[in-house]
């Protein structure tokens, strides 16, 4: 891979003192991995230097970049609040939500900060990922509430006890996050992915749903929880710390007790 060095037209310190009472910057090296398909063959790194305060996020310093280096940089980013899941990338190594990640979290003055993009989905440009592929394994495991008995008057009941089943699982935002960790889902993109596994068991585990059958059948194919070899880089990678891995785990035995 080549490296491009860009500079800001004045150098800055690595620790500059912001007036007036301000809070003190950093000054930080970015390195990002680029590709622009229509003058790439292949990636390639460029590194921008940036002042940013410890208490901003990736997504700030990016943004900085974007509006005031370079305006090709390409990236995702909607609420900026992590709920939306749209900015998830390879920062330092891991895979996290840019919006939830601090400077001081993953750099201190003077050091370099690397943004890739997530692994195992298509690079369209930059930071862009190809995300129908993930959306497809979405779809797959039918992500909406099917139940075919007669409404009743007022709501459908559900006990404190039964909504704790599915807690963690609906807190999943479909970052890919997880998904993108999977060293199977690098090697197989048939296999439907932790996120996908993540929002099946929301639904198998909800009690007023009745399509619980369908969906263990189709955890049950070679697309499914069989693939998991538990490696844990889901767990880790979550921006939401759900228990991925064991919410697989919870999924392998109700698909176990059904053949049963």
């Amino acid at each position: 891979m080549t490296q491009t060095q860009v500079e800001p037209t004045t150098p800055t310190p690595e620790l500059t003192q912001a007036p007036a009472g301000g809070v003190q910057l950093v000054k930080l090296n970015v390195k990002i991995l680029r590709f622009n398909p229509e003058v790439d063959k292949k990636a390639h790194w460029e590194t921008y230097a940036v002042q940013a305060q410890p208490t901003d996020r990736i997504v700030d310093v990016l943004n900085e970049i974007k509006w005031y280096q370079d305006t090709g940089l390409t990236f995702r980013r909607s609420c900026q609040h992590g709920i939306c899941g749209s900015d998830a990338m390879l920062i330092n190594g891991r895979n996290r939500l840019a919006c939830k990640t601090l400077v001081r979290d993953v750099a201190k003055a003077g050091g370099t900060i690397t943004v890739e993009p997530i692994r195992g989905l298509k690079v369209e440009r930059d930071l862009l990922v190809d995300m129908e592929p993930f959306f497809d394994s979405y779809k797959a495991i039918m992500p909406y509430f099917i139940n075919e008995s007669p409404a009743p008057a007022a709501e459908r009941y559900q006990s404190e006890a039964d909504a704790e089943l599915m807690a963690h699982s609906s807190n999943c935002i479909l970052c890919a996050c997880c998904t993108t960790s999977c060293p199977i889902f690098w090697v197989n993109g048939s296999y439907l992915g932790p996120a996908a596994i993540v929002q099946a068991h929301r639904f198998i585990f909800d009690s007023r749903d009745e399509a619980t059958q369908q969906r263990l059948n189709i955890m049950n194919q070679n697309t499914g929880v069989w693939r998991c070899r538990t490696a844990y880089n889901c767990t880790e990678a979550c921006p939401r710390e759900i228990p991925i891995t064991d919410l697989i785990e919870q999924v392998k035995r109700a698909v176990m007790f059904q053949q049963a």
